[in-house]
């Protein structure tokens, strides 16, 4: 199997940012309650593998939420 070969564009950007939403987003979507210390030990082992923007929460009407 060959790869495809990659040509660097220089109009692309070198770096990239990976903002990490899961503990706001992701646990929305959880059928049951994450009790608080388990949300922080998902946040702090985001934060310990090298995430350095990690959203926990968001205050937000709960009518607003989907």
């Amino acid at each position: 199997m060959t790869l495809p070969m990659v040509v660097p564009d220089p109009s692309l950007p070198t770096h990239v940012m990976i903002w990490e939403v899961g503990p706001r987003d992701g646990l929305q979507n959880e059928s049951g309650v994450i009790d608080t210390a388990t949300k922080i030990e998902l946040i702090d082992r985001l934060a310990g593998a090298g995430l350095g923007i990690v959203e926990a929460t968001s205050f937000v009407r709960p009518d607003r939420v989907p």
